[in-house]
């Protein structure tokens, strides 16, 4: 990459992850009411991998080097495509609060801060700090008018738990261990090794039936090509080029950019509160960012 092209990719590849990002949450309120979580996934899954492995075979992308290395990008797949996405829809699907569920998870910048500095020598300075704090409050507040507490349950606590954990452990280990992936390759690995993971869940707690529709294959279709193809390769990029930390304080902005959407789209409400926490959640982002 040339050095313009590399500076023109730091300064607009967060936003347009963000923004790709936040559309997840719309595409699957578009689609899990036509299936069930883990067969929503892993048709997703299926569909993300058979256009990855065409993609790797044209354009003839190297394969990881050795088992070892295969291996940790398979486990980093398990991480932040297994782990995360199979607890946040299976939290929601229990009965879990969208909004409460969005709100434990949106703690991974925090707790990514505190592991990194560890596993990763990365250095968070007091402007880092209190930037992913004021995140966190941001998107309190953002979320402020969505939460409730009717429904909650163990199970979907832990979906929860799992699910904050997951995103956190996949980040600092893709960061650690899969630096010189190859992104096409890479992927197809890590989409596969999530696929396989949800695959006896699906097989014994769901009926794996799918109400076909315009709706159903919309959200399918951009599932698929915005998050898996798009989202998640930019996502693998800021990683590779970014601290781990900086990059997870993005995650800051989601729940802000999705309330937009869900107005636009929905027609959902933004009241006062909110307008605030976004303000605050891209103030704290700015200051996380800061090298």
């Amino acid at each position: 990459m040339s050095k313009a092209g590399f500076s023109f990719f730091e300064h607009a590849a967060p936003g347009i992850f963000v923004l790709l990002w936040s559309t997840g949450f719309i595409g699957a309120k578009l689609g899990l009411p036509y299936a069930e979580p883990l067969t929503f996934l892993e048709m997703r899954f299926i569909v993300v991998c058979t256009l990855l492995l065409s993609l790797a075979l044209a354009l003839r992308r190297p394969w990881p080097k050795s088992p070892r290395q295969a291996l940790h990008i398979a486990i980093a797949g398990v991480f932040l495509h297994g782990g995360y996405l199979g607890g946040v829809f299976g939290a929601i699907h229990r009965g879990m609060p969208a909004g409460l569920v969005a709100l434990i998870v949106g703690m991974q910048p925090l707790l990514t801060a505190m592991l990194g500095g560890k596993l990763l020598g990365e250095r968070v300075g007091p402007k880092q700090w209190t930037g992913l704090l004021l995140g966190f409050v941001g998107v309190a507040l953002v979320l402020s008018g969505k939460l409730a507490l009717a429904g909650l349950s163990f199970g979907g606590m832990a979906l929860t738990l799992l699910a904050l954990l997951s995103i956190t452990c996949g980040t600092i280990y893709q960061k650690r261990f899969c630096g010189q992936m190859d992104l096409w390759t890479g992927s197809l690995i890590q989409f596969v090794a999530a696929g396989l993971v949800f695959l006896p869940f699906m097989l014994i707690y769901e009926t794996m039936q799918i109400t076909w529709n315009r709706n159903f294959i919309f959200a399918l279709g951009w599932l698929v090509l915005v998050l898996s193809l798009g989202a998640i390769s930019l996502l693998h990029q800021l990683i590779r080029h970014g601290a781990a930390t900086r990059v997870s304080a993005l995650f800051y902005l989601t729940p802000p950019t999705t309330a937009l959407l869900a107005w636009a789209v929905f027609g959902e409400q933004l009241d006062a509160p909110a307008l605030v926490g976004m303000a605050l959640a891209a103030f704290g982002v700015a200051l996380a960012l800061r090298k």
